[in-house]
């Protein structure tokens, strides 16, 4: 360990030049891959240029992402936010808070398929705090309601997060993405138990509306059917093991473009706008990947990891302890960077460390995503809520009140989390 300690010294440089560029928002992609370049130069001179990035990489083909996101395009065509939000209002809006659990509800949905908490958290400011407002909701209720859904959706499949974990350690993507159904749904239901709770100590932050006539509701209801055969198409196919995720994905972007043209909602216009949305953040990942391999051959070379891992085993730390550290300091960085960025930046490091531990890493992967997402919208700093307060024009104030019963709710399901394990590993330990 002592041979690699300079190389550790620069491996520590390079983060910190990373995050600096991320700070000044150069892009993920140019932020890791420039600093992991350079520090392959310093280390072994031009002839790093020829280095291989499959061992960067998982042995599951990267043809997932451009079809999982062809499947979120082609299923998120105009209109999908409002039908998701009306079928949620129709179903519990007439209880009271039922318009803040309704954005919850379409909120979660709309993300998931989407893939981008911030383009999610946007959007449904856009459909839904209207409607809250103009029925009596306080703002820091229905501003909170969008960034809780907002980023829950995105530990969901076909969560892209999720995604640049499996390609980066070798994990198989289907396990990731049932594992996190469970944990998903958990926290949901303390979602809505936040919002319950919140609007019967305070009734008047969230009114009682009126309920919709049955016809009506079935209406709003049944337009959700294609996005609910979709989702059992694709979740229940890598469950029940017919499909392995890039075969999923496949069926999912076919699915999608089928229940687009029968509705009516996709035109040759969009089809080739859809095409060259699924070419720019299917290129934007690729490139993301090749930046984090760079970066990453780089601390490998530079014996970091390794260093680290060896470290942490021969302490003896409680992997509780390691964990909770772990949760404050993703949730520190989350004021400052996106979750992309932040789980491609610190992934290198933190993950032999898991493994060091003997953390199951199917489980690790549902908990980073978790912490990370929390970060994004823990006050007083976290980054989604200025993306709310500058799509939503409530102050930031009336937000970070409004966020304080989703905090207790989310301290509560990281605990659960923790505590039994089996919420991320009994569904992938069923499957086929």
């Amino acid at each position: 360990m002592q041979a690699a300690l300079p190389e550790a010294i620069l491996a520590i440089a390079a983060f910190s030049a990373a995050l600096g560029l991320l700070l000044l928002r150069v892009p993920v992609a140019v932020a890791l891959g420039a600093t992991g370049l350079a520090g392959l130069l310093w280390q072994q001179g031009w002839a790093s240029l020829a280095v291989d990035l499959g061992g960067a990489f998982s042995a599951d083909t990267p043809a997932v992402i451009p079809l999982f996101v062809m499947m979120g395009v082609f299923i998120s065509q105009p209109g999908l936010s409002r039908q998701l939000y009306d079928a949620a209002h129709a179903l519990v809006g007439h209880c009271r808070g039922g318009l803040a659990l309704a954005t919850l509800l379409a909120g979660t949905a709309f993300a998931a398929i989407c893939g981008s908490t911030a383009a999610a958290a946007a959007t449904m400011s856009r459909v839904a705090l209207p409607e809250m407002r103009r029925r009596g909701y306080a703002d820091g209720l229905s501003t909170a309601s969008i960034a809780a859904g907002s980023t829950l959706g995105v530990l969901l499949p076909p969560s892209l997060l999720l995604m640049l974990y499996a390609l980066l350690t070798g994990q198989p993507l289907a396990k990731l993405y049932i594992a996190a159904l469970i944990p998903g749904l958990l926290g949901l239901l303390l979602y809505l138990a936040a919002i319950w709770l919140r609007t019967r100590r305070e009734p008047p932050v969230g009114p009682v509306g009126a309920a919709l006539p049955w016809p009506q509701r079935g209406r709003h209801l049944a337009a959700t059917w294609p996005f609910v055969l979709l989702f059992l198409l694709v979740v229940g196919g890598m469950f029940m093991g017919w499909a392995d995720a890039e075969h999923a994905a496949a069926l999912g972007a076919v699915a999608a473009l089928f229940f687009a043209v029968a509705g009516g909602s996709m035109t040759i216009a969009r089809f080739k706008a859809a095409l060259i949305e699924t070419a720019q953040t299917s290129g934007m990942l690729f490139l993301v990947l090749i930046g984090v391999g760079l970066f990453a051959v780089s601390l490998l070379h530079a014996g970091l990891p390794q260093a680290l891992a060896d470290t942490l085993a021969a302490s003896g730390c409680n992997p509780v302890l390691f964990l909770l550290l772990l949760a404050l300091g993703y949730w520190l960085l989350a004021s400052v960077i996106d979750d992309l960025a932040l789980i491609a930046l610190t992934l290198p490091f933190v993950y032999p460390m898991a493994q060091a531990l003997g953390i199951d890493p199917i489980w690790f992967g549902i908990y980073l995503v978790t912490i990370v997402e929390i970060g994004m919208i823990l006050p007083p700093v976290g980054m989604l809520l200025f993306v709310i307060q500058g799509s939503s024009g409530v102050k930031a104030p009336a937000i970070m009140r409004g966020m304080l019963p989703f905090v207790i709710a989310n301290l509560l399901r990281v605990a659960l989390l923790v505590a039994f394990p089996a919420l991320a590993l009994a569904l992938p330990g069923l499957m086929n």
